[in-house]
């Protein structure tokens, strides 16, 4: 009982739930079993700060057997904290911080935000959603 009230507490507002990590962005993970591995981010849990990323963080599920689906043991991606990843930059190839920058764009040329490397100082390429 105190546990999931304890889980309850943790995540955070709606409205506060931002990351520098996004859907799509390749990452290095920096700690855990799998430290000093590469992935790709498969999904985003920015209201409990984690990612989940293709490939890497792997647990055995087992599976019991339903209509039409067998019994068996699949291997399945866990979520990793947000922290323990970090944004590699699509100009520099290196692991890096983060940066934002306010710059007009689009059409209506409206103030919008942009992430940038702080190593190399370049805009990190965005992917598209979806």
């Amino acid at each position: 009982m105190a546990t999931a009230k304890k889980k309850e507490r943790e995540r955070k507002p709606l409205h506060l739930a931002k990351l520098h990590v996004h859907k799509g962005d390749n990452v290095l993970v920096l700690a855990g079993k799998d430290k000093g591995k590469r992935g790709v981010v498969q999904r985003t849990m920015p209201r409990d700060n984690k990612v989940v990323v293709d490939g890497l963080n792997i647990a055995k599920k087992h599976v019991r057997a339903r209509a039409g689906v067998p019994a068996g043991i699949i291997e399945k991606p866990m979520p990793l904290h947000a922290s323990n990843v970090m944004v590699i930059c699509t100009e520099c190839g290196e692991p890096t911080r983060i940066a934002h920058d306010r710059v007009p764009m689009g059409a209506d040329q409206k103030l919008r935000v942009r992430r940038i490397c702080k190593r190399c100082g370049k805009a990190i390429e965005e992917h598209t959603r979806g």
